[in-house]
């Protein structure tokens, strides 16, 4: 890591470790919004970290929002992080002013209307904190042809309150005709235009920490829980599943710093993304049994911290396209390639990325 990552990390670690506590996390799944963990994160500057120097943020890269997004996802921390990195980066990519406050992003939703009159239409559901969020961003299709991204303020708005596995905020919210600010989407390089791909890019991030959390915590109670006079971790057949678990837990970072990386280049990085979630969501499902196989019941208990993270990353990797649905999509890219007589190509697609 540079020297401004150094920083980053050492920020956000310190200001999670402060601020997200069980008591914290287990209060904002019964409703409470974690407000002295938002403000602090926005005094900080971090939420604006993708933002660019002229509307007032680091301009920092997916490199840099990766460090973010790992620490989130090892402390559990119970706030739209993600999606304001996201959705603010959009907003930034295209000439939209960037507001304060938490923000969320917006699927199934339809543009229409034209340049200055532009009108949301449709029913986002699932929608990342959406009783939280000050503004929705979307990234959709004009009826000119032009993707746009768009921004619309949410608190007038009626909402359907949903909970997800991890008791995270996923609303059901209906625009009818809503009058929104729209401006073309100027991502750069090659980098694609789907906010498909920039959400399981964020999500792959967020699990990546989730994992590392999973593998620690586990490694800690395997060699603190005693059995027959000597630590679990002892025994030969759960250090087999703790190797496991770590191989699982450096295969998700590598893929999502790899993934994060081609994000930065500028180039189109919807394969690395593809690969990063479908590989994660393996992880994840390896992961979490043995984790919880090591800690036995008291790992289901609402007491202990396991399942606070467990319940995110089950609940993640379903989100923005699940890993067998990224696998699919890598799958049909295959064939096409093939069908199209690039056959002799396609290893080298494969192993070139």
């Amino acid at each position: 890591m540079n020297e401004f990552q150094n920083i980053l990390s050492e920020t956000i670690e310190r200001l999670l470790s402060d601020h997200v506590t069980k008591e914290v996390v287990q209060a904002a799944e019964e409703g409470t919004w974690p407000s002295a963990l938002w403000n602090a994160l926005e005094e900080n500057g971090l939420t604006r970290l993708m933002v660019s120097e002229e509307k007032g943020g680091a301009d920092g890269t997916w490199a840099d929002a990766l460090i973010l997004l790992r620490a989130q996802g090892r402390h559990a921390a119970p706030v739209p992080l993600g999606e304001t990195l996201l959705a603010s980066w959009l907003l930034s990519s295209a000439g939209l002013n960037v507001p304060d406050g938490p923000l969320t992003l917006l699927n199934d939703v339809t543009l229409t209307g034209q340049s200055g009159a532009w009108k949301l239409s449709g029913t986002a559901a699932h929608v990342p904190w959406g009783r939280n969020a000050i503004f929705g961003v979307a990234v959709l299709d004009g009826p000119d042809g032009v993707t746009y991204v768009a921004r619309t303020p949410l608190t007038e708005t009626q909402k359907n309150q949903e909970l997800n596995t991890a008791r995270e905020p996923r609303d059901t919210i209906q625009f009818d005709g809503v009058s929104v600010e729209a401006a073309p989407c100027q991502l750069p390089g090659d980098l694609p235009k789907d906010l498909h791909v920039w959400g399981a890019l964020m999500r792959s991030s967020l699990m990546a920490g989730g994992l590392e959390y999973l593998q620690s915590q586990t490694v800690q109670y395997a060699n603190e829980r005693k059995q027959f006079g000597k630590p679990i971790g002892k025994f030969q057949a759960i250090q087999q599943q703790l190797a496991v678990l770590a191989t699982q837990a450096a295969a998700a970072g590598a893929i999502a710093a790899h993934a994060c990386e081609a994000a930065s280049s500028g180039v189109d990085c919807s394969f690395e993304v593809a690969i990063a979630k479908t590989r994660i969501d393996e992880a994840v499902n390896i992961s979490t049994s043995i984790a919880h196989q090591v800690h036995g019941a008291i790992g289901f208990t609402y007491e202990h911290n396991l399942h606070l993270v467990t319940r995110r990353l089950w609940s993640w990797r379903a989100e923005f396209g699940s890993g067998r649905e990224w696998a699919a999509k890598l799958g049909r890219e295959a064939i096409t390639r093939v069908n199209e007589g690039e056959g002799d190509t396609l290893w080298r697609y494969v192993t070139s990325r």
